[in-house]
């Protein structure tokens, strides 16, 4: 019996280490080794698995190859019936993949897992519950399906349920069933024999995933992992298991509001810019196909303190409504609050308003608030932002019909944004008939193909003048 082997592992980084250090030499975090056990840890290949699968997926040959000898066709993609969930993994789920989905308690991971899992009847698929028993899923399942397709036993028939924390067991029963996908929900309470600690440990879920991971390239069988996410926002668990898989996508959004974000973190197989936009409803998320409407349906004139803003998050570009409240420092010090916005950016925007359009705001509370509980990090928002704040303080409210775009930078210029034809054209769609753009975006630009009027602005001055006058 060949004799176990004993290594530390940063908590926060995933750094290795044959001995304690007190401080991780990669990421600077104190007290962040952990001890785990090294051992073998047998390699599981399904029975059922494609010869095609197992070469295009993984090809481990032992020896070295030239890279014109390496084929370059794609794999084909399993469609998963979500135009969203499809746009964020790059056009599909890659056979052999494995796809970590985190997200914070009670945000709607497992309703998302399961509801695209009874999309696809076709498919033989293995999910794993290591946190609720089976009729915990299955009342799940009929308020996420029609009550027809419950009651239907062939449309579930290759819908597969397992209850089971112990990897050995899993592995037991996919030699068995030879699924086409698996869903373990979530990794943080699957335990392997090979390690002796608790289910959550970095040793367990290092391993697990480890051992996971060789099973989805050897078989070519897709393997979905649903994680936790601690208090500051991270995946919980080592930070090698962000290494390990070959997709991140993190579900967010606030409980306290109805939209939900599906962003990518990491993809091997296609771009991390996409996003998909839910709408969590009491039988199951629905897709937001054109999230400008939701977000502008309550718009109402005559309200100061609120602006259109064109934006693009990922390639999707929509327009979001951007609330201010301005009024008199109740206490000493005045308040700074934004939700759904970087505050830093709000102070540092705050202080260009100050410094170079002329509006004493030292002793004012601002609160802002991006509506519909989305987080938006386009820099485009800028102009909005001051415009909103600026509305509030004067209590003048924006003509209805005007929207805007653009960074605004430390000497109070308008800078250039991307995709500005993409803006117009969102903006345009919805009825909007004024705009304002910064003058640099419009060298080269045919502005006629638009009937939206254009207002190029080269300063903050010039797009607050053609807003109040």
């Amino acid at each position: 019996m060949a004799k176990e082997k004993t290594a530390y592992v940063c908590s926060n980084c995933g750094q290795e280490s044959p001995k304690w250090i007190g401080k991780c030499p990669a990421c600077g975090q104190w007290n962040t080794f952990k001890e785990i056990k090294v051992g073998p840890v047998p390699t599981f290949t399904s029975k059922g698995a494609r010869a095609e699968n197992v070469s295009n997926t993984a090809s481990r040959t032992g020896r070295v190859l030239r890279l014109n000898e390496i084929s370059n066709h794609d794999d084909p993609r399993i469609d998963m019936r979500d135009n969203e969930l499809n746009r964020v993994l790059g056009g599909g789920l890659v056979p052999g993949s494995i796809v970590l989905l985190g997200g914070e308690p009670g945000i709607g991971k497992s309703t998302l897992s399961l509801q695209t899992m009874l999309n696809l009847p076709e498919k033989r698929i293995l999910y794993v519950s290591g946190e609720e028993s089976a009729h915990q899923i299955k009342m799940r399942a009929s308020r996420l399906l029609p009550k027809s397709a419950v009651g239907d036993a062939a449309s579930l028939d290759n819908f597969l349920i397992l209850c089971e924390n112990s990897l050995e067991h899993i592995f037991e029963q996919i030699k068995e069933v030879l699924p086409e996908l698996v869903v373990i929900d979530s990794i943080q309470t699957i335990s392997t024999e090979d390690v002796e600690s608790s289910a959550g440990s970095i040793a367990q879920v290092r391993e697990c995933a480890s051992a996971l991971l060789r099973f989805a390239k050897t078989s070519g069988v897709p393997v979905i992992l649903i994680g936790h996410i601690t208090k500051e926002g991270t995946l919980a668990g080592p930070k090698i298991l962000e290494h390990i898989v070959d997709t991140v996508i993190q579900f967010e959004g606030d409980q306290h509001y109805m939209y939900r974000i599906l962003r990518s973190m990491k993809n091997r197989f296609g771009s991390t810019s996409e996003l998909g936009i839910y709408e969590m409803q009491q039988t199951g998320l629905r897709q937001v196909s054109n999230p400008s409407e939701l977000l502008l349906t309550e718009r109402e004139e005559g309200l100061s303190g609120i602006a259109i803003s064109s934006a693009i998050e990922g390639v999707r570009p929509f327009l979001v409504e951007t609330q201010a409240l301005v009024s008199s420092a109740a206490y000493g010090t005045p308040q700074r609050t934004a939700t759904g916005f970087d505050q830093k950016r709000l102070n540092m925007l705050l202080a260009v308003l100050e410094k170079r359009v002329g509006f004493k705001l030292m002793q004012k509370d601002v609160f802002l608030n991006i509506a519909g509980g989305l987080r938006v990090t386009d820099l485009a928002m800028d102009l909005s932002v001051i415009a909103a704040v600026l509305s509030s303080n004067v209590d003048t409210p924006i003509e209805a019909g005007w929207c805007m775009a653009g960074e605004v930078g430390l000497s109070g210029e308008v800078r250039p944004v991307n995709r500005i034809e993409q803006r117009i054209a969102e903006a345009e769609k919805l009825g909007f008939s004024d705009m304002i753009v910064p003058r640099y975006n419009m060298q080269g630009f045919d502005a006629k193909k638009f009937s939206i009027k254009l207002h190029p602005v080269r300063k903050v001055e010039e797009a607050l003048r053609a807003l109040f006058g």
